[in-house]
């Protein structure tokens, strides 16, 4: 670039013969104002010399003629400099350019990348054919595998080798050879793929194809339940002598491969066309779901809502399974992982000392009476299997990651209170009192004593589930005025009670509070105050016999935790009271 620039720079003088800006690179609007500029100078040139070749004044004009010309000759020769000096500076911002393109284009790594690679797979490509052709070679034209010049005086055993050598050589390629490039190694590709965006209409489909997936296996499910329930009698009974006489004979496994077979048979008729609905038993259906077409838009928001919900239900027994599953090889629960311990050891001996026929056959009898009897009489009797029934007590009794933290806090609680107990409210409390009235009575809302905001006995204290309560406001459709109607405050459920804390009441007033005993009430529903919104609701409604119409207790956000725990201690008070006076 520089060379070109001396010759642009040091081509000699020039008189008219300049070259065009248009067609030179990257013009601007000052080089072509500069060459209009430069036109109407010949026009002087022509009068100054007319001028000068005119008789009337020969004395008077042939000094400043001269003058005129020297000063145009230097003005041109200016002009001259000028475009030749710009001519130089678009040369080099074109050059530049150019050199710039060429520098990003040989610095771009994606591009570098890939031209490495296929310059790899050039070269592995190529190794591969050189090899093939030397293997493919013969002893006569590989000049490693020449034959050797014998001596005159040996016989041609040595040729006879070589040439057998060849031969076996030969074969082998031809049986083995197309394998032989399979086992080379390549270096791994460290590929990384691509994350989908957040989208509700993904998280909808992906959801319907997961539970599209999941259909046969719930089926399944569902059908084994239903024959160990002994919904169909008669399907239940057949099923247990088949599969009692096959494990008695020794053929349970050949039984298990045979209905394998027997399904995917029925499975390939259904896939030809026919119409087969085949279940185990017969009463068993799939449930039939309401078209999805044709939704308006709040339908639309509560499907989304509705496949969010199942997504994080469904994520939440996933981790629930998993983590038990954990705790209990990582001794969180040292006696229930114990059993474990112990049943493997024993698992292992009898492993070693009894015959596998013998150990199957037993399994086999075993399994088959847990099936269809045990199990049948367990899920009829919970009682019972809250007893018996080892393998549910084991991961029933196994805590989970956020059972651990609670439990963590409650033996937190435990060790402070003692001391809180011991050093301030030791004199003042008489004896006999026990632990759980000390910190029910401890227990403070945010305007004094739980039971004395209330009116309660001193026993009563919010449960471990709403110990802080749950922000709503209570809808009294009995009352007129605005104030009475609609209150905001905080839901509490003790063990008799439940209880909501006004937040407009005064610290020494309780009028404004509301106290309703669970036995008093006659129906609790989940509630949706405004049925314009989209969802189920964010409320609740309890009826007593004193109200006239529902107390709604609504604008809940943790609506659906607040509805289970109050309905699991109104069902529990209710089935105790009916249990000491089964008269009423």
């Amino acid at each position: 670039m520089l060379k070109r620039l001396d010759k642009i720079r040091f081509r000699g003088q020039r008189t008219d013969v300049f070259l065009d800006l248009g067609d030179s690179p990257n013009t601007s609007d000052t080089e072509c104002s500069e060459e209009i500029l430069m036109k109407p100078r010949p026009s002087l040139e022509m009068k100054d010399t007319e001028e000068l070749q005119d008789p009337a004044g020969p004395g008077t004009l042939t000094m400043p003629a001269a003058a005129i010309q020297d000063y145009q000759r230097a003005e041109t020769d200016r002009l001259n400099d000028l475009k030749g000096h710009l001519e130089i500076a678009l040369l080099e911002k074109h050059f530049l350019q150019e050199e710039l393109r060429k520098l990003r284009e040989e610095t771009n790594i994606d591009t570098l990348k890939q031209d490495l690679e296929k310059e790899r797979s050039k070269r592995l490509d190529l190794e591969q054919k050189l090899n093939l052709d030397v293997l493919k070679m013969g002893p006569e034209d590989s000049p490693s595998q020449r034959p050797r010049e014998t001596p005159p005086t040996a016989n041609g055993t040595d040729k006879q080798k070589e040439t057998m050598y060849s031969w076996l050589q030969a074969w082998l390629y031809n049986r083995f050879g197309a394998y032989i490039g399979d086992f080379r190694f390549q270096p791994k590709e460290n590929t990384v793929e691509p994350e989908e965006p957040l989208s509700a209409k993904r998280l909808t489909e992906n959801m319907r194809r997961l539970k599209r997936g999941a259909k046969p296996v719930i089926n399944f499910k569902r059908n084994l339940f239903a024959l160990s329930s002994w919904q169909s009698v008669y399907t239940s009974a057949f099923a247990f002598i088949i599969y009692m006489n096959a494990a008695w004979h020794g053929w349970a496994i050949p039984m298990f491969i045979f209905l394998a077979i027997l399904r995917l048979s029925l499975n390939y008729l259904i896939s030809r066309g026919w119409r087969i609905q085949w279940s185990i038993v017969p009463g068993v259906s799939e449930p039939v779901e309401p078209s999805k077409e044709d939704l308006t838009v709040s339908e639309k928001f509560q499907l989304v809502l509705d496949v969010a919900q199942k997504a994080q239900n469904l994520f939440g027994k996933m981790a629930d399974v998993l983590e038990k599953i954990k705790n209990l090889f990582m001794w969180v629960h040292p006696e229930i992982t114990r059993k474990l311990y112990v049943g493997l050891w024993v698992a292992l001996i009898c492993s070693c000392l009894i015959p596998y026929k013998l150990m199957g056959f037993m399994i086999g009898l075993y399994a088959g009476i847990k099936f269809f009897l045990i199990d049948f009489m367990f899920r009829s009797c919970p009682k019972l299997r809250d007893k018996y029934d080892t393998p549910h007590i084991i991961w029933t009794s196994l805590p989970t990651d956020p059972q651990l933290k609670e439990r963590g806090g409650a033996t937190l609680s435990r060790r402070i209170h003692p001391t809180v107990a011991h050093g301030s409210l030791g004199t003042a409390l008489p004896c006999g009192i026990s632990l759980e009235e000390q910190t029910g009575r401890a227990y403070n809302t945010k305007k004094g004593a739980f039971h004395e905001v209330f009116n309660l006995s001193g026993d009563e204290r919010p449960l471990a589930v709403c110990e802080n309560g749950w922000r709503c406001c209570l809808i009294n459709r009995d009352r007129k005025s605005p104030t009475d109607y609609i209150r905001n405050g905080v839901l509490f459920v003790t063990e008799n009670y439940l209880c909501f804390e006004s937040s407009s009441c005064r610290s020494n007033s309780s009028k404004k509070n509301k106290v309703i005993k669970l036995i008093d009430i006659t129906d609790i529903q989940k509630y949706k105050v405004l049925s314009v919104l989209p969802g189920s609701g964010m409320g609740i409604s309890i009826a007593t016999p004193s109200t006239q119409k529902p107390l709604v207790f609504g604008a809940m956000i943790h609506r659906d935790e607040a509805f289970e725990a109050i309905f699991t201690q109104y069902t529990k008070k209710v089935t105790m009271t009916t249990a000491t006076n089964p008269e009423t």
